[in-house]
């Protein structure tokens, strides 16, 4: 079947595209390039627009009118940027999704599966969220996340569409062939930065929150490999019509949590990546960042029990994928 994939020239939304590949599907890629890359677009349907520029819309779907769902992916994803510009987010991800959710039931598309983010979760105790826990989203890219939640709700309500959101926790990783990874020179992932450190292009990591009430004072992740994270998305297009049924109360919204039901504090990461590595890495501790929460990890059972998916990478694999992508990225992406 054909998927179109907003933000598909993106690090999740390539990764995504290539595991339909893998699966006998078409992705067609909808990307400004604003953040994404032409490279991770390769040889697939390509078309260079904004998600909210209506012409651009009407013409994919005019060219591929036998689109089953959208994958959306496009957004700004950063959050201390989100707390130093958020008219650009509330911009970007809300005000264009709006339109881009509106339009599609018009141009015969009626399912969507929507990449959230489990920044929206409130800190609960023992920090595992199932897809009921409390929301509390406190900074512009997560509050962006939520208020995107809430849209496609009630427009599945009031229109002839259907959506699946996704809460995923931290990816982390590089498409295992090395086709696409990271695409950012300046990551402000823990992983992107601690792969800089190793590779000599950064003089230390810092550890951004020592305080927090976990079991070591630093933040609590569920860190799941991004190729995991692509087949989710897969086995989400896959089974839409069964798994809506049972991801919510309507028939026509619901929400999966996506992770590895495991929680992983920032010492523990730094630990495993330096295990992997074979070498200590410098580092020191910084105040929290704004933005910044605690965290949570996931309980997955749902995604186990409606998409059939479990994750199969460890965060072993994940570091091991992003040092081995770390190494190629400029010969690929250049200086961009």
């Amino acid at each position: 079947m054909k998927v179109l994939v907003t933000g598909g020239a993106g690090y999740i939304g390539s990764t995504i595209s290539a595991a339909l590949e893998e699966h006998g599907h078409t992705p067609v890629v909808l990307d400004s390039l604003i953040t994404g890359r032409r490279q991770f677009v390769g040889d697939r349907i390509f078309y260079e627009a904004d998600i909210a520029d209506n012409a651009a819309l009407s013409q994919v779907f005019k060219d591929h009118p036998d689109i089953h769902c959208t994958i959306h992916c496009a957004a700004l994803i950063v959050v201390p940027d989100s707390m130093e510009r958020p008219y650009n987010y509330y911009r970007e991800n809300v005000a264009k999704s709006l339109e881009l959710f509106k339009a599609l039931p018009d141009l015969g598309c009626h399912r969507v599966v929507f990449s959230s983010s489990a920044s929206i979760y409130d800190v609960v105790e023992g920090f595992m969220v199932t897809e009921s826990s409390p929301l509390k989203p406190l900074s512009p890219y997560a509050r962006t996340k939520y208020m995107m939640e809430m849209v496609l709700q009630d427009f599945s309500e009031a229109y002839d569409l259907k959506a699946i959101a996704l809460r995923y926790f931290n990816p982390i990783g590089a498409d295992p062939k090395l086709r696409t990874g990271l695409q950012d020179r300046n990551p402000t992932h823990i992983l992107g930065r601690l792969v800089k450190v190793a590779l000599g292009q950064l003089p230390e990591f810092q550890i951004t929150g020592v305080d927090w009430p976990t079991r070591d004072g630093t933040g609590i992740r569920d860190y799941i490999h991004v190729w995991d994270l692509a087949q989710a998305h897969v086995r989400a297009v896959e089974r839409f019509d069964t798994a809506i049924a049972g991801a919510g109360d309507s028939g026509s919204y619901g929400v999966i949590n996506l992770g590895t039901g495991n929680g992983v504090t920032v010492r523990e990461f730094v630990d495993a990546f330096q295990k992997v590595y074979g070498a200590k890495i410098n580092h020191s501790e910084a105040p929290a960042r704004p933005g910044d929460v605690a965290g949570a990890f996931a309980n997955a059972d749902r995604a186990r029990d409606l998409l059939g998916w479990t994750t199969k990478l460890t965060i072993e694999d994940g570091i091991s994928d992003s040092l081995r992508w770390g190494q190629i990225r400029d010969s690929i992406l250049g200086d961009a």
